[in-house]
């Protein structure tokens, strides 16, 4: 969708007005420190002519401090059939103040933005490149923009990644009298000022002095921390589909314009769908019918031309040729659930394994994908209609755990895709290993994964050639040194899916021998080693994301002639963030070791850091217990 091209679009330059190298001496070292680049002056103008058009200037003074800093150099400026890139001009300066060069017409660069997924696109980018090889050098960017766009108002966000520092920064919103601005500001020492002018209502924010943002571990997200406005019309049009914005209903009832009519299918169609799901006694069995269709017999492309951004290509295209994007494989899916008498709904998302929720105080353009909600007498079943691969109904990382629009027949409505919880994410480890007298195994392991634990696996099934799986498992598995003699990997489709790892290892030094004691580590896979740096005075909430249990069952046999000469106790904790065990027994040459770990997920206060350090360290401390054997010596 051209959502994701929204944001780069607003993204890129948010930086302005000319300010010269020598200005940067001026700043103090405490504010710049630990900055790869200062922001000397930024100027932001966005113009709104009509419900139809807008432009945006901008204008803005970088100086670049070193390598990590030299991206800010280039200046990408997107546009395509509903905008245009009014002029560009650029100028660089050396640490003194002298000019390095200016921007000629001829060196901009103007590329395609299509993506490997794409089969038509209309979006195109300016590129301005004014990287300099000394350090420090100050570049100053000047461009203009036009859109027939006006769905998508700025966000302007100043401070817009990590190891930068803003001098001053500046954003001003020009509407006509009688258009209201829809705003929503975040985190700003000072709000926004007003004022009128016989033509337009003014809005204006500014900061200042912003030093670079110190991201504490298990923190909450860049975007919670830093200053932020967001914009939004209430009235807007598209290429002739006007529409309001003011709540999510009137939102979704845009939507509704766009997809109207374009739910049709062919009576052939129907009738081989009606015919496919005969025999199916319940909804479920005929959502489960149409899904396979669909992934059997469709594939994803990317579409993005004007206005099918946002419209999708109708059932009928796609029935016939057999792709589409996510809203048009979307729009497919809903006309077939429906020729087969199964109701559905289209549902707007922010899709992404890391990305934050939507701001749901404010109805605006947020997303970047869609899906199909298809509500059942037990429960409300999510298909993502661009996989061939994914199972019905499984939300996972990419869609899970978020708000969605969901395009209803009265409009847009909010609701929550689901959420996974600790025995949704589950690793399940049995292993069988056999010791040898120089302390070297066989050792045959099978896991278990499931929910968000099993992705990493999924992706290795349905992406990677059988090698090229051999050669994955070999940085996935936690064991010192080993060789992978067999494998397989098997998936179950359910709500919530399931992968079974089968592996055949041969482990060197599985066991260390010394003299005439064996020295044994029991927790084969699954140490814990990783424990963030104290942080004296936390600022922020502690922020954990993910909800897992792990459970690994381990059995060893000992060669023959050893005898037990240490067995660590049972370790156990629980804290606030979760809880481990661990349990060591042994019986005679065999040994079992059991442990298990469940996390859960949420925000907890900054004085909970501590705790968390506490908790961690207990594991890590209890996962490299040993258990000692002497050899008995004739």
């Amino acid at each position: 969708m051209r959502y994701f091209y929204t944001f780069l679009y607003f993204l890129i330059g948010f930086s302005a007005l000319p300010a010269r190298a020598e200005k940067h001496s001026a700043i103090p070292e405490d504010f710049t420190k630990g900055a790869h680049i200062i922001i000397n002056s930024e100027e932001t103008v966005f113009t709104v002519n009509s419900i139809g058009s807008g432009t945006t200037k901008v204008k803005t003074s970088i100086t670049i401090l070193n390598d990590n800093g030299m991206h800010r150099a280039k200046l990408y400026v997107p546009y395509d059939k509903l905008s245009k890139v009014d002029y560009i001009k650029a100028t660089s300066f050396d640490k003194s103040g002298k000019k390095i060069k200016s921007l000629k017409s001829s060196d901009i660069v103007d590329v395609s933005a299509v993506s490997n997924i794409s089969l038509f696109e209309d979006n195109r980018v300016k590129i301005a490149n004014m990287t300099y090889s000394i350090y420090p050098y100050t570049v100053e960017f000047e461009y203009q923009t036009t859109s027939r766009n006006m769905m998508l108002y700025p966000l302007w966000r100043p401070l817009d990644e990590d190891k930068l520092a803003v001098e001053k920064a500046y954003f001003q919103v020009l509407m006509p009298i009688g258009m209201p601005l829809r705003y929503r500001e975040t985190n700003l020492p000072v709000k926004a000022t007003k004022a009128v002018t016989p033509t337009h209502e003014v809005y204006t924010w500014q900061v200042e002095k912003l030093a670079p943002i110190d991201m504490e571990p298990y923190g909450p997200s860049f975007a919670e921390l830093v200053p932020e406005v967001r914009t939004a019309p209430v009235t807007f049009e598209v290429e002739g589909y006007q529409g309001n914005m003011e709540s999510w209903k009137s939102y979704g009832q845009w939507i509704n314009k766009l997809n109207s009519g374009r739910d049709v299918l062919p009576e052939a169609t129907k009738q081989k769908l009606q015919a496919m799901v005969a025999n199916a006694k319940t909804p479920e069995e005929k959502i489960s019918k149409i899904y396979d269709f669909l992934q059997a017999n469709t594939r994803y492309v990317s579409i993005q031309l004007g206005i099918g951004g946002w419209q999708p290509f109708e059932a009928s295209f796609v029935d016939s040729k057999g792709y589409g994007d996510c809203k048009a494989l979307t729009n497919y899916t809903q006309a077939m659930l429906k020729a087969v008498g199964v109701n559905s709904y289209q549902a707007l998302i922010r899709a992404g394994d890391d990305v934050t929720d939507i701001a749901i105080d404010f109805p605006s353009s947020q997303f970047n994908h869609v899906i199909l909600s298809v509500p059942t007498a037990k429960d409300t079943i999510w298909l993502e209609c661009t996989s061939q691969n994914a199972a019905a109904g499984y939300a996972g990382s990419f869609t899970g755990s978020r708000h969605a629009l969901l395009i209803t027949p009265e409009g847009g409505k909010l609701v929550k895709t689901p959420a996974y919880n600790a025995n949704d994410n589950v690793q399940k480890r049995t292993a069988l290993v056999k010791l040898d007298e120089a302390g070297n195994a066989t050792a045959n392991v099978t896991t278990v994964y499931t929910g968000l634990q099993q992705e990493s696996r999924d992706q290795a099934i349905h992406n990677l050639k059988p090698e090229e799986q051999r050669k994955w498992l070999y940085q996935q598995v936690k064991v010192p040194l080993f060789d992978i003699n067999n494998f397989t990997l098997t998936q179950e489709k359910k709500s919530v899916p399931l992968v079974t790892e089968k592996l055949e290892l041969s482990v060197r030094k599985c066991a260390t021998i010394s003299g005439k004691r064996m020295f044994l580590s029991p927790n084969l896979m699954n140490k814990w080693t990783y424990t963030p740096h104290p942080i004296a005075n936390r600022k922020t909430e502690v922020v954990r994301e993910m909800a897992f249990v792990d459970e690994d069952v381990v059995e060893f046999e000992l060669p023959a002639g050893y005898t037990l000469e240490y067995q660590p106790q049972e370790m156990s904790y629980t804290s606030e963030f979760g809880k481990y065990k661990a349990t060591v027994k042994v019986d005679g040459q065999k040994v079992k070791y059991i442990r298990t770990i469940e996390m859960g997920s949420g925000r907890y206060t900054p004085a909970s850091y501590t705790k968390l350090l506490e908790f961690y360290n207990n594991i890590i401390k209890a996962d490299n217990q040993q258990v000692v054997f002497v050899k008995n010596v004739p």
